[in-house]
């Protein structure tokens, strides 16, 4: 290929038909690799290498490119909205099925689908529109918001909770509702606000926090600093002196396997020492993995976070000890906050 023709598809991770064109392709050569399925057409007159497409994961690397080169096809006002701009400004996202593109332009609310892209006619004020890349979406605050109206409440946590962690404040996030005082979802959006908090590092901990919520025992701190026998340690999730933590199977999947362990049995020999360690300090420690979230296993874990925080209360009391309060803001103040914006 055309060092030309590669450098712009590394660039952009796609090629326009008129960029082709113009470093020097003629129709018939770029008839040619689309019939020889060499390049992959995204959009019409917007395409993609096969080698870089099948370099992409599915869940986020082939879906910000199709947003990409559907909102570089965008006319009529429409901008990337929803998971689209998730994916283009770096939001996670709970997989969806299908996976659809979404555009929104101003218009009475509406929204149908067509060609694998979801159309949202909605209006948005213009300092809600971001630039990325040469291409237009809605902010962050707005897409969040968007994401919990769409998708329920578990979407929209996360999404806030990212949003946050980027810097977006609720009254941000508050302000990205107001308009919408009877669209659908509205009440999944603002409840998902109420909730949102930027000390969540990951989409596991949106969810580990709404599970503890739902399970009655208190609205829980999040990042809470304690210092054990082994270090300093960050506990995901503390209501009075119980803490959840969320385990992502990455941690103890190895490295080879696209995880972060590099020897997993000693990973989770670690992980058990960490426990034994907050356990020395006056606390009980429940763990939450991603399968605890849905169907039966939240059920389950509910119950066993309700029976672990009742075994703390007997314990050690209802509200966390004075010396791990006191020890927790000092330090905060030491290492920074954890918690975010």
């Amino acid at each position: 290929m055309d060092p030309r023709l590669a450098a712009v598809i590394t660039t952009q991770g796609l090629i326009t038909r008129g960029q082709a064109l113009d470093l020097g392709l003629s129709p018939g050569e770029v008839r040619r690799l689309l019939r020889h399925r060499e390049w992959l057409p995204l959009r019409r007159g917007i395409y993609t290498t096969r080698a870089h497409w099948e370099s992409l994961d599915v869940h986020v690397g082939r879906p910000r490119l199709l947003a990409v080169a559907a909102g570089m096809a965008a006319t009529r006002g429409w901008v990337l909205s929803h998971d689209s701009a998730c994916h283009l400004l770096g939001l996670p996202v709970l997989r969806t099925e299908p996976t659809l593109v979404h555009l929104t332009r101003p218009g009475w609310t509406n929204a149908w689908t067509e060609y694998g892209i979801r159309h949202h006619l909605a209006g948005f004020e213009q300092h809600q529109v971001v630039e990325v890349d040469g291409v237009r979406a809605l902010d962050l605050a707005r897409t969040a918001v968007d994401m919990a109206r769409e998708h329920g409440l578990k979407a929209g946590l996360v999404s806030c909770d990212a949003a946050m962690r980027r810097g977006v404040t609720t009254r941000d996030l508050e302000a990205a509702y107001a308009r919408m005082t009877s669209w659908p979802g509205i009440r999944t959006a603002r409840t998902a606000v109420d909730l949102a908090d930027p000390g969540a590092e990951s989409p596991l901990e949106s969810l580990a926090r709404e599970l503890v919520v739902e399970a009655g025992i208190g609205i829980p701190d999040t990042q809470f600093p304690v210092k054990t026998s082994r270090g300093l340690y960050w506990a995901d999730l503390q209501v009075g002196n119980h803490v959840v933590e969320a385990d992502g199977e990455i941690k103890l999947r190895a490295v080879t396997d696209g995880g972060v362990a590099g020897d997993p049995r000693r990973s989770l020999h670690e992980e058990k020492l960490r426990e034994r360690a907050l356990a020395d300090r006056g606390l009980v420690v429940t763990r939450v993995v991603w399968e605890d979230i849905w169907g039966r296993r939240r059920t389950e874990a509910i119950t066993r976070l309700r029976r672990d925080h009742a075994e703390s209360v007997e314990r050690f009391g209802p509200a966390v000890s004075p010396g791990l309060a006191q020890e927790a803001v000092e330090l905060r103040r030491r290492y920074g906050d954890r918690r975010g914006a």
